[in-house]
Parts: structure tokens; C-alpha cells; sequence
């Protein structure tokens, strides 16, 4: 992976993929094992969703990335790589009580700037 300030190979290293698509910007942690500098904020920006990894054996604990989430500051929430509901449920344990949850009847959404809340939530998504 390569690193945030020197550009080499980091060992545990992760990339954050950012896309702006039809007015909105969506960013994908990756495999993320720390939490985020004020300067790496900064070069993400606002996102409008962030999908985050939550099975908190590969990547960041729930604490730390419930702290990433709060950091975004993004209007959609979703989470992703948990492997059972075990993984999943710690992170909506750890997330409880600072954003709605919402579970989707389906496997696909679609989004818009006009169909995102008002305020930021947790939108879990079924697995395949």
C-alpha cells in the first residue's frame, strides 16, 4: 500500500477511494487500521456517504471507527466487510444512540443528492 505522506509501500498500509458520481461523493475506507489524522481529513473533504469496514478484527476496532465516522461527519453510513452478524452488531452496538439505523429490504439502493438524509445515518445493506 502506499503511504499517505511518503508515497512508498507501508506495511498494513490502505487506500481510501474517494468518487465523485452524479453530484455526490462517496468514499470507500479500505481495510482502514487507524484512526485519521486532522491532515488526512482534510485531503478526503466532505463526504456525502462513507462506506466503512467494521468487522474490527482486520481493520480499525468499533471505538476507533465510530471516532473515523464522527470525523467525516458524512449524511450516509454504510457499513461493510462484516463477516456474520457478530461483526455488524458489535458496530451498531458501539454507534448506538449517535445514529438512526435503518436496514435495507434490498440488495441494491439507488442514491441521489435528493435522497440523502437530512441528518447522518446507518444504512445497513443485506449481503449476498
Amino acid at each position: 500500500m502506499r503511504s499517505w505522506e511518503s508515497g512508498g509501500t507501508e506495511k498494513f498500509g490502505n487506500s481510501i477511494f474517494i468518487f465523485e458520481v452524479a453530484g455526490l461523493c462517496i468514499g470507500h475506507l479500505g481495510h482502514l487500521h487507524h484512526e485519521l489524522t486532522p491532515q488526512q481529513l482534510g485531503q478526503i473533504g466532505q463526504l456525502d456517504v462513507v462506506l466503512v469496514p467494521v468487522d474490527g478484527t482486520y481493520t480499525l476496532d468499533p471505538p476507533g471507527m465510530a471516532n473515523v465516522i464522527r470525523d467525516l461527519q458524512a449524511r450516509l453510513i454504510i457499513p461493510m466487510h462484516f463477516f456474520g452478524d457478530w461483526s455488524l452488531n458489535a458496530f451498531l452496538a458501539q454507534m448506538k444512540g449517535d445514529y438512526p439505523v435503518r436496514i435495507s429490504a434490498t440488495k441494491s439502493i439507488i442514491l441521489s443528492p435528493a435522497n440523502l438524509p437530512p441528518r447522518p445515518e446507518i444504512l445497513v445493506i443485506p449481503g449476498f
